[in-house]
């Protein structure tokens, strides 16, 4: 792994970690869920893919090409 990607890498984590914990705080949360601060790091490293939004290209005409 080069050293860019190992610093995207923990930033990734570092900010994954920061904003769950940020989430559980505002939450009024007595103890720092781990699960859902393991779910945030793991989807900040492994995000799911975006949604599928549009249209099929067989669904485009001059009038709805936009």
């Amino acid at each position: 792994m080069a050293m860019d990607d190992e610093g995207g890498r923990r930033q990734a984590i570092a900010t994954a970690i920061a904003a769950e914990l940020e989430r559980q705080a505002r939450a009024g949360e007595p103890r720092v869920d781990v699960e859902a601060l393991a779910e945030a790091i793991d989807e900040a490293l492994d995000p799911p893919p975006p949604a599928n939004e549009g249209r099929r290209p067989e669904e485009l005409n001059a009038t709805n090409d936009d």
